[in-house]
């Protein structure tokens, strides 16, 4: 009889298969998300951009150069050549949440927005109040379509007025919602307001993690310290004109960086000379799922609404006649039927998106939105969309990871990593 393997052969065996899978399944799930952009997002106001388009339509930021010479492993992510990942996503991870990476977030969307009626003309496009925001100030909100359900979700930049007092505004908005979200808002333009897309001009480059303050400011005349979470500022790189806001997707503390377009690869550069790692979007997917934030196309999509998926607190109805306001206010009226919630295996089981989510009676009731083997933690986490009378935390429900395969999860409130992210 031959002897069994040693238990440490087993231990490195997992560790092995979940490096292997965690990387497999967010370029999966990541380059399949990017297939969701339509043709028209390949244009900028009607009008192709041909000097960013490859031979096959698909677009690539000013920095696609740099993540070959990095080594990017690049995917088609929203229309777009994008790197998932460098060294490995589970390192590009870690880095983030112990030192500091730098993103290429060039693929977002950004429009602008100003005109004497602009506050005004946003204020019925979103579902959060616009007139609570102050000069140089950032907002998280959901816009949504006649019948509640969301058209996406995306962050208003409230910059100060122009010299002659008009009020002017950005919307950054998902890579794969950009045309839609274009047409959307251009279709409902009324008041004397102008509306622009310059995403084709804009660069995107996002610092995070708890040295990321330490390393950007030596670059910038700006004084970062007065700058507050989900603020924004009007400054400089090395001279170069920036916008530079307190924002960012990983839960860390950290800076997103507007730049001019051909600007981008010297920033990036003088960055990665300070010892930045650049980091993919397959790092990027599982530092969100840590911190808990809800992603476009997993946790909320067309199909949902602000109340049904825990984002009642982006509704303000206090402000105006929003579209969709009044079928949001009857839901909460009534109570939300379902919630995101956030699940922690008690086993080595990964949860995936799809995966159902059964009570301790074997009854359906809900599914899983998205999931992951966290870096951080060394077990599979999920967001899940269950029935509200399932979001309690401390309750157990069972994940169906395979057909015959039930494995137990506590429910655990997002975050499951709590960051450096100022408050």
């Amino acid at each position: 009889m031959g002897e069994g393997l040693p238990l440490c052969f087993f231990s490195r065996f997992f560790i092995y298969i979940s490096r292997k899978i965690l990387g497999m399944t967010c370029i999966f799930l990541l380059a399949s998300a990017g297939r969701e952009l339509e043709a028209d997002g390949r244009m900028n106001d009607g009008r192709a951009v041909k000097e960013h388009v490859v031979a096959n339509e698909l677009l690539r930021t000013p920095l696609y150069e740099a993540h070959q010479r990095d080594g990017g492993k690049i995917v088609d992510f929203a229309g777009w050549e994008m790197p998932i990942e460098y060294t490995g996503i589970k390192s590009e991870h870690l880095a983030v949440r112990s030192e500091v990476g730098i993103f290429d977030l060039t693929h977002m969307g950004e429009f602008e927005i100003t005109g004497p009626d602009a506050s005004e003309f946003i204020d019925g496009l979103i579902t959060n109040d616009i007139h609570r925001m102050v000069e140089g100030q950032c907002m998280y909100t959901c816009m949504c379509r006649e019948n509640g359900m969301i058209i996406d979700d995306l962050l208003v930049y409230r910059f100060p007025d122009t010299a002659e007092g008009i009020p002017y505004y950005w919307l950054v908005v998902n890579a794969a919602n950009c045309a839609k979200d274009y047409e959307w808002i251009k279709a409902h333009l009324k008041g004397n307001v102008q509306l622009k897309n310059i995403s084709m001009e804009t660069a995107l480059i996002a610092i995070q993690g708890p040295e990321a303050q330490t390393i950007l400011q030596p670059f910038t005349s700006t004084d970062l310290e007065p700058l507050a979470y989900y603020h924004l500022t009007r400054g400089d790189f090395q001279g170069q004109e920036v916008v530079i806001s307190r924002t960012g997707y990983t839960g860390e503390d950290g800076f997103e960086i507007y730049v001019p377009w051909n600007e981008a690869p010297k920033i990036w550069e003088a960055l990665r000379k300070e010892g930045c790692l650049p980091i993919g979007l397959g790092a990027r997917d599982t530092l969100r799922l840590e911190a808990g934030y809800s992603l476009y196309g997993h946790e909320i999509n067309e199909n949902t609404t602000p109340i049904n998926t825990s984002l009642g607190w982006v509704v303000r109805f206090t402000n105006c006649d929003f579209i969709g306001k009044d079928v949001l206010k009857a839901q909460k009226e009534q109570g939300a039927e379902t919630a995101i919630i956030g699940l922690v295996m008690r086993g080595r089981a990964i949860p995936r998106q799809g995966h159902i989510v059964e009570d301790e009676q074997g009854q359906e009731v809900g599914v899983v939105t998205s999931g992951t083997f966290s870096p951080s933690l060394g077990r599979g986490i999920c967001l899940a969309l269950v029935k509200s009378a399932y979001k309690k935390e401390g309750g157990e429900l069972n994940i169906r990871v395979r057909p015959n395969r039930h494995e137990p999860a506590l429910v655990q409130r997002p975050p499951f990593v709590r960051g450096s992210v100022r408050r």
